[in-house]
Protein backbone atom coordinates (compact mmCIF):
# COMPACT_ATOMS: atom_id res chain seq x y z
CA UNK A 1 0.00 0.00 0.00
CA UNK A 2 1.25 3.62 -0.97
CA UNK A 3 0.45 6.61 1.03
CA UNK A 4 -2.98 7.11 1.15
CA UNK A 5 -4.41 10.95 0.67
CA UNK A 6 -7.25 11.87 3.11
CA UNK A 7 -9.70 14.49 1.98
CA UNK A 8 -12.86 14.55 4.00
CA UNK A 9 -15.98 14.31 2.36
CA UNK A 10 -17.57 17.44 1.25
CA UNK A 11 -14.46 19.19 1.26
CA UNK A 12 -13.45 21.63 -1.60
CA UNK A 13 -10.33 20.01 -3.45
CA UNK A 14 -7.39 21.18 -2.02
CA UNK A 15 -5.27 22.85 -4.50
CA UNK A 16 -1.55 21.84 -4.81
CA UNK A 17 -1.38 20.07 -1.29
CA UNK A 18 -3.40 17.63 0.32
CA UNK A 19 -5.15 17.87 3.61
CA UNK A 20 -4.31 14.85 4.98
CA UNK A 21 -1.15 11.87 4.08
CA UNK A 22 -1.95 8.54 5.67
CA UNK A 23 1.45 6.62 5.46
CA UNK A 24 1.12 2.77 5.71
CA UNK A 25 2.43 2.60 9.20
CA UNK A 26 -0.79 4.76 10.28
CA UNK A 27 1.21 7.79 10.55
CA UNK A 28 -1.43 10.78 9.80
CA UNK A 29 0.01 14.10 8.66
CA UNK A 30 -2.63 16.87 8.50
CA UNK A 31 -1.25 19.68 6.47
CA UNK A 32 -1.76 23.33 8.34
CA UNK A 33 -5.17 23.91 8.71
CA UNK A 34 -6.37 27.48 9.16
CA UNK A 35 -9.97 28.93 9.96
CA UNK A 36 -12.08 28.73 7.08
CA UNK A 37 -14.50 26.27 6.63
CA UNK A 38 -14.93 23.14 4.20
CA UNK A 39 -16.12 25.22 1.01
CA UNK A 40 -12.96 27.58 2.02
CA UNK A 41 -14.95 30.67 3.34
CA UNK A 42 -13.57 32.26 6.22
CA UNK A 43 -16.64 33.07 8.59
CA UNK A 44 -15.15 34.44 11.12
CA UNK A 45 -12.62 37.12 10.99
CA UNK A 46 -11.52 36.79 14.57
CA UNK A 47 -8.45 34.62 16.28
CA UNK A 48 -10.89 32.49 18.98
CA UNK A 49 -13.84 32.14 15.82
CA UNK A 50 -10.60 30.95 13.71
CA UNK A 51 -8.84 28.99 16.12
CA UNK A 52 -12.07 26.80 16.37
CA UNK A 53 -12.57 26.53 12.95
CA UNK A 54 -8.74 25.35 12.16
CA UNK A 55 -9.13 22.74 15.28
CA UNK A 56 -12.17 21.11 13.79
CA UNK A 57 -11.02 20.91 10.22
CA UNK A 58 -8.23 19.41 11.97
CA UNK A 59 -10.47 16.61 13.40
CA UNK A 60 -12.33 16.57 10.44
CA UNK A 61 -9.02 15.07 8.67
CA UNK A 62 -8.26 12.89 12.02
CA UNK A 63 -11.92 11.53 11.48
CA UNK A 64 -11.48 10.80 8.15
CA UNK A 65 -8.36 8.66 8.28
CA UNK A 66 -10.24 6.74 10.99
CA UNK A 67 -9.11 8.54 13.93
CA UNK A 68 -10.00 10.15 17.15
CA UNK A 69 -8.52 12.79 19.21
CA UNK A 70 -6.40 11.06 20.97
CA UNK A 71 -4.55 9.79 18.02
CA UNK A 72 -2.98 13.20 17.44
CA UNK A 73 0.57 13.50 18.75
CA UNK A 74 1.45 16.39 17.80
CA UNK A 75 0.35 20.47 17.00
CA UNK A 76 2.60 23.07 15.09
CA UNK A 77 0.57 26.71 15.58
CA UNK A 78 1.46 29.39 13.46
CA UNK A 79 0.19 32.57 14.82
CA UNK A 80 0.49 36.08 12.81
CA UNK A 81 -0.28 38.05 16.48
CA UNK A 82 1.53 36.85 19.66
CA UNK A 83 0.13 39.72 21.74
CA UNK A 84 -3.61 38.79 21.18
CA UNK A 85 -2.67 34.90 21.79
CA UNK A 86 -1.38 35.70 25.09
CA UNK A 87 -4.07 38.12 25.74
CA UNK A 88 -6.96 35.22 25.42
CA UNK A 89 -5.16 32.78 26.70
CA UNK A 90 -8.84 31.31 29.30
CA UNK A 91 -10.86 31.33 25.67
CA UNK A 92 -8.14 29.74 23.92
CA UNK A 93 -8.37 27.07 26.23
CA UNK A 94 -11.76 26.51 26.87
CA UNK A 95 -11.86 26.31 22.71
CA UNK A 96 -9.58 23.73 22.38
CA UNK A 97 -10.91 22.04 25.39
CA UNK A 98 -14.40 21.89 23.51
CA UNK A 99 -12.71 20.47 20.29
CA UNK A 100 -9.31 17.96 21.42
CA UNK A 101 -11.44 17.73 24.57
CA UNK A 102 -8.46 17.12 27.83
CA UNK A 103 -5.81 15.76 25.22
CA UNK A 104 -2.86 17.57 25.11
CA UNK A 105 -0.08 16.55 22.53
CA UNK A 106 3.35 17.29 21.93
CA UNK A 107 2.93 21.75 20.63
CA UNK A 108 5.19 24.05 19.44
CA UNK A 109 4.01 27.63 18.66
CA UNK A 110 5.65 29.40 15.84
CA UNK A 111 5.17 33.66 15.59
CA UNK A 112 5.11 34.69 12.14
CA UNK A 113 4.76 37.72 9.89
CA UNK A 114 2.09 36.02 7.89
CA UNK A 115 0.40 33.24 5.80
CA UNK A 116 -0.48 32.42 1.84
CA UNK A 117 -4.39 33.14 2.78
CA UNK A 118 -4.22 37.07 3.53
CA UNK A 119 -7.60 36.84 6.16
CA UNK A 120 -6.00 34.10 7.99
CA UNK A 121 -4.56 34.77 11.40
CA UNK A 122 -3.30 31.22 12.32
CA UNK A 123 -2.80 27.91 10.75
CA UNK A 124 -2.64 24.49 12.44
CA UNK A 125 -0.84 21.11 11.44
CA UNK A 126 -0.90 17.95 12.83
CA UNK A 127 0.93 14.62 13.18
CA UNK A 128 -1.41 11.96 14.29
CA UNK A 129 -0.44 7.89 14.69
CA UNK A 130 -4.05 5.83 13.49
CA UNK A 131 -4.32 2.13 14.76
CA UNK A 132 -5.24 -0.20 12.43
Amino acid sequence: MSHKVIQPEGWAAAKGYANGILTKDGTLYVGGQIGWTAEQRFESHDFIGQMDQALRNIMDVVTAAGGVAEDITRLTWYVTDKAEYLARQSEVGAVYRTVLGRHFPAMTMVVVAGLVEDEALLEIEATAVISA
